[in-house]
């Protein structure tokens, strides 16, 4: 890949959210359907599966732990992406569980219970 292929600029859609009017200064060409209106049907269209998995994600979460802490978020999606991951090989959960646990060095328990310090 030439440097051409870096050089381009880069679309990206959302839903609008003043969170994004930053990609313009970054040089990011940004478009936007809202979700009222008559760009509706062009919104879910777009990003139904976005939707879909954030709703999962919350779901997740809220149903397996009953107090969410903002310093453990990452290991949080991090459960939830290796079950994401397997969710259609149920059967070889365990035994990658088990395979990782034996490859893993030992590591203290304060080391375990420790947040991540780079969230």
């Amino acid at each position: 890949m030439g440097q051409k292929a870096f050089k381009r600029k880069k679309l990206v859609i959302s839903d609008g959210l003043p969170c994004f009017n930053g990609l313009v200064a970054a040089d990011i060409i940004h478009g936007s359907l809202s979700k009222n209106g008559k760009e509706l049907h062009q919104y879910e269209a777009a990003f139904h599966w976005v939707d879909t998995m954030i709703g999962n994600v919350k779901n997740s979460i809220k149903g397996t732990y009953h107090a969410i802490r903002e310093k453990h978020i990452p290991r949080y999606f991090g459960e939830f992406c290796f079950r994401f991951n397997y969710r259609f090989r149920i059967e070889d959960i365990f035994n990658t569980l088990i395979k990782c646990g034996t490859k893993s060095p030992p590591m203290p328990e304060k080391l375990l219970t420790l947040a991540e310090a780079r969230w």
